[in-house]
């Protein structure tokens, strides 16, 4: 059963200082734990911010998933602001920076992510980026389509991520110091 609580908090817009509602909402993942999610919208500057954090710390973990058929894309990822993600058979490695949001999606909303910033890649690159970018968007495509399979991993130092699948590997991970 899933909780859900919902609570409402005026602050100021980050951008333009307009006063705005943060929503704080928790809900529980199963086989994860309560997450809380926090969002808001200013309807002045059109300013967003939606961040996910689940309210547990666990052991660091790592999670793998063998991405092989479409049906792999609707499997539940949850991304804690301090995970990274790697998709080897791609060359893709996402670390969490200082401006990392959590989120919670599912493969294909990852694969679309990398797509996107791709993209970006091939409107402002150099030759051999821009040749490097259209092949990784036609091998993200393939993998979409079930035609190429590939290997999910989410690392997390804190334990606060995970893959809903029966399918899924989970191991003590050991971040590197």
């Amino acid at each position: 059963m899933h909780k859900f609580v919902e609570t409402r908090v005026p602050g100021p817009c980050p951008s333009c200082g307009t006063e705005i509602e943060y929503l704080y909402t928790t809900e529980n993942i199963p086989y994860f734990s309560d997450i809380l999610i926090i969002s808001a919208i200013c309807p002045s500057c059109g300013y967003k911010f939606v961040d996910t954090q689940l309210l547990k710390h666990g052991e660091p973990a790592r999670h793998t998933l063998a991405v092989t058929s479409q049906d792999d894309l609707s499997v539940r990822v949850v991304r804690s602001m301090s995970a990274s993600i790697e998709i080897p058979e791609l060359g893709v490695r996402i670390d969490p920076g200082p401006k990392c949001e959590g989120f919670v999606s599912n493969v294909e909303g990852i694969l679309d992510r990398v797509e996107h910033v791709v993209k970006g890649a091939l409107l402002w690159g150099n030759d051999e980026e821009k040749e490097n970018s259209a092949q990784l968007l036609a091998d993200l495509a393939r993998v979409k389509a079930g035609l190429l399979p590939v290997t999910l991993i989410v690392e997390d130092p804190h334990g606060n991520s995970g893959i809903e699948s029966n399918r899924v590997i989970n191991e003590k991970y050991e971040p590197e110091e």
